[in-house]
């Protein structure tokens, strides 16, 4: 799956949030959408964290 398509069912998804579910549904898949982007990224090696982690 290629960046837009991943982008645009991100933001469809956010969309049906936002209109069913009002805004603290919307913020509420936006906050873990991010978490699970974070961790998805520091899983596949892609975050980088041992780089902040020496300081």
């Amino acid at each position: 799956m290629n960046t837009a398509t991943t982008g645009l069912m991100a933001g469809m998804a956010l969309g049906f949030a936002g209109y069913f579910g009002g805004f603290w549904a919307f913020l509420l898949v936006l906050v873990l959408g991010a978490a699970g982007l974070i961790a998805g990224l520091a899983v596949q090696g892609d975050l980088g964290l041992g780089s902040r982690r020496q300081r």
